[in-house]
């Protein structure tokens, strides 16, 4: 009997314990705390809980501005009107050109992360906050904003696209992944069949369009200072020098596919495809659609020129022709006989003889103009 009773006392305390458990358990689950009874004050009223404020981080490049001062102003005061904090301003330098500040921002545990420069400043900016749940705002400062282009959003007024930034909505787009390779080694043109990329090669990201050849040169040709004085249409004036050039000898590989022989002037590779001017380059492609759009562009002579050109600004999607190639691909891989320069997003990445280029779908997350927004102007 003696052994019944102690018995009986064990399990009458290990159930107390347990429920006790379940208890703190209960009590203890994420958000519980955020619904206990508020303190009353003095007065027999209860405390209010003061919510905490958001803020914004902006890595701007300050050599696109002659008075950043101004634009810290003026991004400060669109910033207390929404009950935002002030935000985080963060300069880019020379040997950081804005991925290092944005990771140092998400440190920080801001809830925007803005680039306030060229398109140079948004890729590299980007590469930082891809795979994140942090968005990225997008503010003009550069001559192209071409991101903001194909996703419609302020491209002449900082003061609104920080608006749109911080009440906008965010979206899922696609990052393009470029690897730059050497195909000189030995077996050389192309690439041998198994070669892999060189120990130090670095994928670097891209949100617009890869580049190999003419557009290359442009981008490489077209002085800060000519940007600065006649904005885009310096490129033109760039392009007019040289696109009756020599074309490049290339072969390009789809999805691993056995690789084929161009003969081009470029070959783009794009996320998207609206480019300064109003010019829509490759009308099927879209941000957030998991697929490379692929142009080569290998016209002869004027003519041919002319004969691009109008397929180009009237947005004809005819059959593939010698002229104009249009392909689509999750993986593509080029190379050329010599070296050529390389842009990502309008920056000169290097020199390469042999490309790669993957797409990651829905990787970044941009702030874009909630469905109620006015257009933007320019």
């Amino acid at each position: 009997m003696p052994n019944t009773l102690m018995l009986l006392a064990v399990m009458g305390l290990f159930g107390a314990l347990l429920v006790v458990a379940v208890l703190l358990g209960l009590n203890s689950r994420p958000g519980r705390h955020a619904r206990t009874r508020p303190h009353r004050n003095a007065f027999g009223g209860r405390d209010q809980v003061t919510p905490r404020r958001k803020r914004a981080a902006i890595i701007v490049n300050p050599t696109k501005f002659e008075d950043l001062a101004a634009v810290v102003t003026t991004v400060g005061e669109v910033a207390a009107t929404l009950g935002w904090d002030p935000p985080l301003v963060v300069e880019t330098t020379q040997t950081d050109p804005g991925a290092g500040q944005a990771r140092s921002a998400l440190d920080e545990g801001v809830d925007l992360v803005c680039s306030l420069g060229g398109d140079g400043t948004v890729r590299m900016v980007a590469s930082a906050l891809a795979g994140t749940s942090t968005p990225l705002g997008l503010l003009p400062g550069g001559t192209g904003n071409l991101l903001a282009r194909n996703l419609e959003l302020p491209v002449t007024d900082i003061a609104e696209a920080f608006r749109v930034a911080c009440t906008g909505r965010n979206r899922a787009v696609d990052v393009g992944y470029l690897t730059l390779q050497d195909a000189s080694a030995p077996g050389g043109y192309p690439a041998p069949e198994g070669s892999t990329t060189p120990e130090g090669s670095a994928e670097h990201a891209f949100l617009v369009m890869a580049g190999i050849g003419l557009d290359a040169t442009i981008m490489s040709e077209t002085t800060e200072a000519a940007k600065a004085r006649m904005g885009w249409p310096a490129y033109a004036a760039t392009g007019l020098r040289n696109f009756l050039g020599p074309r490049l000898k290339a072969h390009i590989s789809i999805d691993d596919g056995a690789p084929t022989p161009v003969q081009a002037h470029t070959v783009l590779i794009g996320n998207c495809g609206r480019i300064t001017g109003g010019i829509n380059l490759i009308p099927d492609a879209r941000v957030d659609d998991g697929i490379l759009d692929v142009v080569v562009i290998a016209p002869k002579g004027l003519a041919g020129w002319l004969n691009v050109s109008a397929q180009v600004l009237t947005q004809h999607r005819s059959a593939r022709t010698q002229r104009l190639q249009r392909h689509t691909a999750t993986r593509v891989t080029v190379t050329t006989e010599k070296p050529q320069a390389v842009q990502l997003d309008g920056d000169i990445v290097g020199e390469s003889s042999a490309l790669s280029a993957r797409i990651e779908p829905k990787a970044l997350l941009v702030r874009v103009a909630t469905m109620g927004d006015p257009p933007p102007a320019g």
